[in-house]
């Protein structure tokens, strides 16, 4: 049997780069491949999955997530939400909210889309925002309120458009003219606003 090993993954696996789950494909004659994409039109009928290792997805993070668990991993995080929430006029309670429900706080959280860290920041925006480690909670934090800022002037301060704008891009929210009708989205936002509702009550 043949085997093919991708080194990017090969150095990935080994936690010499930052990847998510690394796919393990079977060709018909028997070659082995281990990369971090899946294959997608055509080429995915070509491979047979065999396994998948690797860091659960953001999913994963808020599994049997207690209130006094989430709250115990926020802690840790509150002077960069309150640095970065001042710096850019964000509500520090806002930004707390988009935390919880994009990572439960957990500052390694990877998305099956490739969104990383506390903010879920995609690796292109990342770069766009001068983000050299989105696992870096400072950095993520930082680039994360950033951009959510920009949202919300781009959107004249209305926070559910740029929550739907930071979920699923400015030009969705544009195209559709209010938030798009995609039922991630449209639940995305309905989940944060009441997670901010309740940071907002238990701060008066």
């Amino acid at each position: 049997m043949r085997i093919i090993v991708s080194f990017v993954v090969f150095f990935a696996a080994f936690g010499i780069t930052h990847a998510g789950n690394t796919y393990i494909y079977q060709e018909n004659d028997g070659t082995i491949w281990y990369t971090n994409k899946k294959p997608v039109g055509v080429e995915k009928d070509k491979y047979k999955l065999v396994g998948v290792f690797g860091r659960p997805t953001a999913t994963a993070s808020c599994r049997n997530m207690t209130p006094a668990r989430m709250e115990a991993r926020a802690r840790q995080y509150d002077n960069d939400i309150r640095r970065y929430a001042s710096e850019y006029g964000v509500s520090r309670h806002l930004v707390k909210a988009i935390i919880s429900v994009e990572s439960c706080f957990d500052e390694r959280a990877i998305s099956r889309a490739g969104a990383r860290g506390l903010m879920q920041l995609m690796p292109k925006t990342a770069e766009y925002l001068g983000v050299n480690n989105s696992f870096d909670s400072r950095q993520n934090i930082y680039g994360g309120v950033r951009y959510f800022s920009e949202m919300q002037r781009r959107f004249h301060y209305n926070d559910s458009l740029a929550l739907a704008a930071y979920n699923a891009g400015p030009s969705a929210v544009e195209k559709y003219n209010g938030i798009p009708p995609f039922k991630e989205t449209q639940s995305y936002v309905k989940r944060v606003i009441k997670k901010y509702r309740e940071y907002l009550a238990a701060n008066q």
